[in-house]
């Protein structure tokens, strides 16, 4: 599969303006004590969109430089006038005091529950005259019209949720915006469909630390790669009469659920269901009065299909069908499906990835999207109608556009930019007319001085089989004719890609760019930008197409006589920090500095759901989990490595660390090590400061070769 988007013909023109751009600028050098002072005003803050409150109003809240705080506007866009919003006092609000429930209206709170265990997850029925949520693992109902409580279920206790998931639900099916959440209400405010969440065949895994005299310890039920995972029954209760229905699942299989779909009427329930594999998704229409389940939709790939897309099936109000996307083709696309589950057509086709719907016109049969269709590092917003005819790009040139769409699809907010220009922000209508443009990043010094310049390259890979994208910042001044260290940013990973050609900006980065580093954030074949076909590369196998192509971009740099081969560093979290890892044993002949935190440093370790997805087991994939172990080629450890870590992560477990630390010990190999007590996946406050600090002392220790600026460090 080859890359024929325009970027990848045009990368040598993109360098050539690049050069041009130095060559004829007369504007004014920021030095690094102007940036660290930050007295210029080189860009200034878009307006924040709150919300819609209308299709015709929107709640804006906006902050000019010489302003000491935000301040918050209602737009009418009927007269183009702004006048200033206070909140009014809703009656749909819900706020917990000590633990328990109050709801808010007009003349003050009403205390609705008093327990002793928290209420979590409260959340009204579409109708608003209910309330849901779990205490001690049970589900409860709240009407605010009888002022009752109603509980639902009984049996909960510590391994066994009502309405609450499993850890590894929430970090890999349901997403960490569910909070845990497990129950979703039906359109008729009439059920509320639940899972029950066995956890207890599911391992422990132990984390201490060393807080006050005797430490903490907690225990988290982690399934680790060939584990038990947790046993899932779904139930659908009936608020006004609690008695639950249990859908036709056996939960003793080794299966996973997704997040399920209410039809329209609320009649049916769609229950996404898929087997260990992870390459057979099936999703089942249940019954909602005997929870009898039919087939409804099935979907194979040789490789994983994703269950943990949320937007996955899109119930037509009307009751006439469903939207699905999938990308089975190799690419990802919208599909129009009848009220049975039938295909009618596939709605877009091509080598482009869909990669959202934004609102859908039922009355007109029409679907407004965006996609990366005219650069696979750019977003626009089409319009299609639902038999696939009729495509038009409601976005215009050669920009990223974050889209923001109206209730009802009147209207839609851009906010665009590239790697070159600061982005804007404007109002268009839905077929993409300019109504009003909102904000400019572009300050007012901005014209006046010159920054370090960022472009998009497109680097062939060596089968010759793809152009990677790579967003690079130049050293300030740069001359084609030095060599300069590089510090790489990235996350890596399946279909996960940073690359992006839209705006970036900070005084570290500019700063940077002054003392001579060139910056690079690059993608492989399996980041997304070559669409589902080209993230099946990664199949059983992560860690080798990323570090082939990494190392393949990074040549491309050193032997253009730009970068300096002996200071090669990487750096990247989570993901990024295994890469980081990877890059210093693996990839240790191309990659010589990295600076890795929260990193996984054998796959064993991390949890089943994301890892067999991709890497399968140990048993069916032995050589895999072999080769993509950064702890077997610690002997090829050669440079500097910088690891940092949580003390009481508990996503990556700090055991990733210390047996990557182990066996650098073992081997006499020299590194630096950082614990940060308290910490789980990430921090904040003084702690994240100390970081970002130790980050900025090992760049000019180890690549600059100079003393840190004075006033850098936080």
């Amino acid at each position: 599969m080859r890359n024929n988007t325009p970027t990848g013909r045009l990368a040598g023109i993109t360098l050539l303006l690049f050069y041009s751009s130095i060559a004829f600028s007369q504007q004014k050098s920021i030095s690094t004590e102007q940036f660290i002072r930050n007295k210029l005003e080189i860009v200034k803050p878009l307006p924040v969109i709150i919300s819609w409150e209308t299709d015709d109003a929107l709640v804006i809240s906006k902050k000019e430089p010489t302003d000491s705080s935000a301040k918050t506007v209602l737009y009418h866009l009927k007269n183009n006038t702004e006048a200033a919003y206070k909140e009014a006092v809703a009656d749909k609000k819900i706020t917990l005091i000590n633990n328990d429930l109050y709801y808010r209206n007009d003349t003050g709170y009403i205390r609705l529950t008093n327990s002793a265990a928290k209420e979590i997850n409260p959340t009204f029925s579409p109708d608003s005259q209910s309330i849901a949520y779990t205490r001690a693992n049970n589900l409860f109902v709240f009407n605010l019209k009888q002022n009752k409580e109603i509980q639902l279920t009984t049996d909960g206790n510590d391994s066994l949720m009502n309405g609450y998931s499993s850890w590894v639900y929430n970090e890999e099916i349901l997403g960490r915006s569910s909070q845990y959440r497990a129950f979703w209400w039906s359109p008729d405010n009439r059920h509320i469909a639940f899972f029950r969440t066995n956890d207890s065949p599911v391992p422990v895994f132990t984390i201490t630390d060393g807080t006050g005299q005797h430490g903490l310890v907690e225990k988290v039920r982690y399934p680790k790669v060939g584990d038990a995972n947790p046993k899932i029954k779904i139930g659908i209760t009936d608020i006004n009469s609690p008695q639950t229905i249990w859908v036709d699942f056996n939960e003793n299989d080794d299966q996973y659920f997704g997040m399920p779909y209410w039809n329209a009427d609320g009649k049916q329930l769609l229950t996404p269901w898929m087997n260990r594999d992870q390459n057979h998704l099936k999703i089942y229409a249940v019954d909602v009065a005997n929870g009898v389940k039919k087939d409804f939709y099935d979907e194979q790939q040789k490789t994983w299909v994703d269950l943990d897309d949320l937007k996955k099936v899109n119930v037509l109000k009307n009751g006439k069908g469903y939207i699905i996307i999938s990308d089975k083709t190799g690419w990802k696309h919208l599909y129009y499906h009848d009220a049975d589950g039938k295909l009618i057509n596939p709605i877009t086709s091509g080598n482009f990835t869909v990669t959202d719907i934004s609102y859908i016109s039922e009355k007109n049969e029409m679907i407004y999207f965006t996609a990366r269709r005219e650069n696979s590092a750019r977003t626009d917003l089409y319009s299609i109608k639902f038999d696939g005819k009729n495509l038009k790009r409601l976005t215009f040139g050669d920009f990223h556009h974050a889209i923001q769409m109206s209730p009802s699809g009147k209207y839609f907010i851009s906010t665009y930019s590239n790697s070159s220009t600061p982005p804007k922000m404007a109002l268009f209508t839905h077929t993409g007319k300019l109504v009003k443009e909102h904000g400019n990043a572009k300050g007012k010094d901005f014209d006046n001085y010159s920054l370090a310049k960022t472009s998009i390259l497109r680097i062939k890979s060596e089968d010759g089989l793809f152009d990677l994208p790579s967003q690079i910042t130049w050293p300030a001044n740069f001359d084609s004719a030095k060599r300069y260290p590089v510090l790489i940013s990235i996350y890596g990973g399946p279909d996960a890609g940073t690359v992006m050609d839209k705006w970036t900006y900070s005084t570290n980065q500019q700063i940077l760019a002054n003392d001579g580093l060139i910056q690079v954030a690059m993608d492989h074949r399996a980041s997304g930008h070559f669409g589902k076909a080209g993230v099946d590369y990664m199949f059983h196998n992560l860690g080798y197409w990323e570090m082939k192509d990494y190392s393949t971009i990074v040549k491309y740099l050193i032997n253009k006589g730009w970068a300096d081969s002996t200071k090669i560093c990487i750096t990247g979290f989570s993901y990024g920090g295994y890469m980081s890892c990877y890059a210093l044993t693996y990839g240790a002949n191309t990659f010589t500095h990295g600076m890795a935190g929260g990193s996984v440093t054998d796959w064993t370790l991390y949890d089943a759901i994301y890892t067999e997805r991709f890497m399968g087991t140990p048993a069916n994939n032995p050589e895999g989990y072999k080769t993509s172990s950064v702890l077997n080629y610690v002997d090829r450890y050669k440079g500097k490595l910088q690891l940092v870590h949580g003390v009481i992560d508990d996503n990556v477990h700090l055991q990733n660390s210390l047996q990557l630390i182990s066996k650098l010990e073992d081997q006499k190999k020299d590194f630096e090590f950082m614990v940060y007590p308290g910490c789980g996946h990430g921090w904040r406050d003084n702690k994240w400061l100390h970081y970002q600090n130790m980050k900025t002392r090992f760049i000019y220790k180890n690549l600059l070769e100079k003393p840190v600026p004075e006033g850098l460090l936080k």
